[in-house]
């Protein structure tokens, strides 16, 4: 990691849609991350956080919308990997080369002194590894590897897919103070994860999609008093029906109906304006994780 404090690319996401035949796999997405903060991208599996990174990337191309880093689409920017640093799920590793000379490659690739491949190989923590052969590496030193790979360029933007995935306990927490410290120099981190409880120790924001749909984009705070709201009236339907005309939504079940995305106040007023009388009027309090599962349900997207 540099030493001075650099200057942060933003990532916005505008209008991103992305379909395969009739299956829409990312929806009409608007959000941004700043720079100077670590921002997790969350989701159930499926819900599309993979395929809109990959659009980020330029690895998908959208079928409409814009995704950008400082304006820019990926293809554009002048020196990339300079730019932007990467480290996907899905990133394989050839098994019979040593994890030294893999990044050798890279580093010749996206014309990289070849110095770097030892600085990154010791800030990750394979420097006393960096001459065994990858094949022989666990799940946990291939993700550092990954994101020693994604390190290379010294890059102002870190977009990383599932980056603690394979890690034991102390990888975790090692990783967790790592984000936050190339964030504290300026850069722009994104993480995505399925799990809440991976990423709330480091992150400073939160992005949550669900089926391909933004559902929530602030800070962690925000999410908790973000839960849902308990709610039931003799006529559920048309208690569900002013929900949704406010702009919020409801499912209604056998114990009343679960609404998101507006406060119990606001469940309140919709219910008086729409002649609804309530019989129960309650937020839902389960703590991060709890909120977390009322905004995304159990459904998502491929």
């Amino acid at each position: 990691m540099a030493n001075d404090a650099r200057e942060g690319h933003t990532i916005e996401f505008s209008g991103l849609t992305k379909r395969f035949g009739h299956v829409a796999a990312v929806s009409d997405l608007s959000f941004t991350v700043p720079a100077g903060a670590v921002t997790g991208f969350l989701g159930p599996n499926g819900a599309g956080k993979t395929t809109t990174l990959r659009m980020l990337l330029g690895l998908v191309q959208p079928s409409s919308g814009t995704a950008t880093i400082n304006g820019k689409r990926y293809r554009d920017l002048p020196q990339a990997m300079a730019t932007v640093g990467t480290a996907l799920e899905a990133a394989s590793f050839h098994p019979g080369r040593t994890a030294r000379n893999h990044l050798r490659v890279l580093a010749a690739a996206g014309g990289i002194d070849r110095s770097r491949v030892d600085t990154v190989l010791g800030l990750v923590g394979l420097g006393d590894y960096g001459d065994r052969r990858v094949g022989g590496y666990s799940l946990g030193m291939r993700q550092r590897l990954g994101l020693a790979g994604a390190l290379l360029g010294d890059p102002s933007v870190l977009v990383l897919d599932e980056p603690v995935n394979g890690l034991d306990p102390e990888g975790i927490r090692w990783i967790r103070t790592f984000l936050r410290d190339l964030a504290a120099e300026g850069r722009t981190v994104l993480v995505s994860s399925h799990l809440l409880s991976e990423v709330q120790q480091s992150v400073d924001r939160v992005v949550i999609i669900s089926g391909g749909r933004l559902v929530y984009e602030g800070s962690l705070e925000g999410l908790e008093t973000g839960g849902a709201v308990m709610a039931d009236a003799p006529d559920r339907a048309a208690l569900a029906a002013a929900v949704l005309a406010a702009g919020g939504t409801a499912e209604v079940t056998n114990a009343g109906v679960t609404i998101t995305g507006i406060d119990a106040a606001a469940v309140g007023v919709a219910a008086l304006s729409a002649g609804v009388p309530l019989s129960l009027l309650a937020p839902r309090h389960g703590g991060l994780e709890q909120s977390f599962l009322d905004i995304v349900g159990e459904g998502g997207s491929k």
